[in-house]
């Protein structure tokens, strides 16, 4: 053999899974604009509706209710069934029908029904992605991977908003939701990539390669309530979605009230904002989990959200905008690795992860669903800036909480 062939590396083996991995990207993307709901946009077209905030504040949180009630069942679902591409796929249809339901006939009733699928099937989609994630990948690389799939989250998200700015501007807010439904087909494109073969179903709800042939069963749910690491995670993240969930609405709200500028484009605009900061955050996130552990990523993201809320409730301004938007990316795309992926590493061989990760949703839940309404309330009576600031306490509460609980947290952490 002569050296110039000597000299040249052989090319790697290109892993089996190659195609379901690169589907589990598009995937993501895909699920950006299905995975939340409307979100802010929910807000500015029940405004144009006549609804006040609080009205609107309680029908976002009986949505959330229900995504919370439903959390940890539908985590445990995701780790007993191997229908996983089929779970998603229904809640990606219930999210067009909910949807376009919604925009067709307004009402309370309908509205408060669109709302309650839309919870539930965000609630099943975060297990199930989890869990297909885990299943492709295994533990070791499942901080890369949940860093690649947060990137590609949110750059739908940036495209999503992009293309909802123009559409609403141009054609009115009814645009944003075919926008969505467009979307959501358009995941099943993607899933029907994602092979079944690939899919190692014992891995994916946790248990170590070779449990389930050695004849070992997960142990009973018990471990979850055993977990004190896990408990510290879920109390922590209920405050900060009490805190967030309901800011990027209420800044909409706030300009779509004071008339300062064209709603649709200005949400549009904030949403972008915070799904650029998001994406180098999440690869960011990804990095760091891998060489220090999780707990500083956590501490990062719970440090940005109370001063987004000084910034938001102190300068009502429209050029508030870019630094509380930049903050909000900060925290979320940092939290968006970090919460499956520190809860599989507290959770890895129970053989319960997924159902440990809707028990977390199911805490931040909580917060999430109950944000809208905690803001709508201090806004009625107190103004905007007040329910800013009331928001940016409770994540300051968090922050709290989070440092208190570092010493059960750090164990785990540093093995993330």
């Amino acid at each position: 053999m002569s050296s110039v062939s000597q000299a040249v590396p052989a090319s790697p083996p290109v892993p089996s899974n190659a195609r379901s991995i690169r589907a589990l990207a598009g995937l993501n993307f895909c699920l950006a604009d299905v995975r939340d709901g409307l979100g802010p946009f929910l807000g500015i077209f029940l405004l144009g509706q006549g609804w006040a905030p609080d009205q609107i504040g309680f029908v976002m949180t009986a949505g959330g209710l229900a995504g919370m009630l439903a959390s940890t069942p539908l985590g445990a679902l995701a780790d007993a069934t191997r229908a996983k591409r089929a779970l998603i796929a229904a809640c990606a249809v219930a999210v067009i029908v909910a949807s376009l339901a919604l925009l067709a006939l307004p009402t309370f009733t309908v509205t408060i029904l669109s709302q309650v699928v839309t919870g539930l099937a965000g609630a099943a989609i975060g297990p199930a992605l989890a869990a297909l994630t885990l299943g492709l990948v295994g533990q070791d690389g499942l901080p890369a991977q949940l860093g690649r799939n947060e990137a590609f989250n949110h750059a739908g998200n940036f495209a999503a908003a992009l293309l909802a700015g123009w559409l609403g501007y141009s054609f009115g807010i009814a645009a944003v939701f075919w926008l969505m439904a467009a979307m959501a087909a358009a995941s099943l494109v993607a899933l029907a990539f994602v092979r079944p073969r690939d899919i190692d179903h014992d891995v994916a709800r946790g248990m170590e390669p070779g449990d389930a042939a050695e004849g070992h069963a997960p142990p009973g749910l018990s471990v979850l309530l055993r977990s004190a690491p896990l408990l510290v995670m879920g109390v922590t993240l209920l405050l900060f979605h009490l805190g967030n969930a309901a800011m990027l609405p209420l800044l909409g709200q706030a300009i779509a009230a004071r008339g300062t500028a064209d709603p649709s484009a200005y949400t549009a605009a904030t949403v972008m904002v915070a799904q650029l900061t998001m994406v180098p955050m999440a690869l960011l996130a990804a990095r760091l989990a891998r060489r220090h552990g999780y707990f500083i990523v956590f501490l990062a993201a719970l440090a940005a959200l109370p001063i987004r809320g000084l910034i938001a409730g102190l300068w009502p301004s429209v050029y508030a905008l870019l630094p509380v938007q930049i903050l909000d990316g900060v925290g979320a795309g940092l939290l968006g690795v970090a919460t499956p992926g520190l809860a599989a590493r507290i959770l890895r061989g129970s053989g319960h992860v997924n159902v440990g990760i809707g028990a977390v949703m199911t805490l931040q839940s909580i917060g999430a669903a109950l944000s809208p309404t905690l803001a709508g309330l201090v806004a009625v009576r107190f103004g905007y800036p007040a329910a800013f600031l009331a928001l940016a306490g409770v994540a300051a509460l968090a922050l709290v909480v989070w440092l208190y609980g570092a010493r059960l947290m750090i164990g785990a952490a540093r093995h993330g």
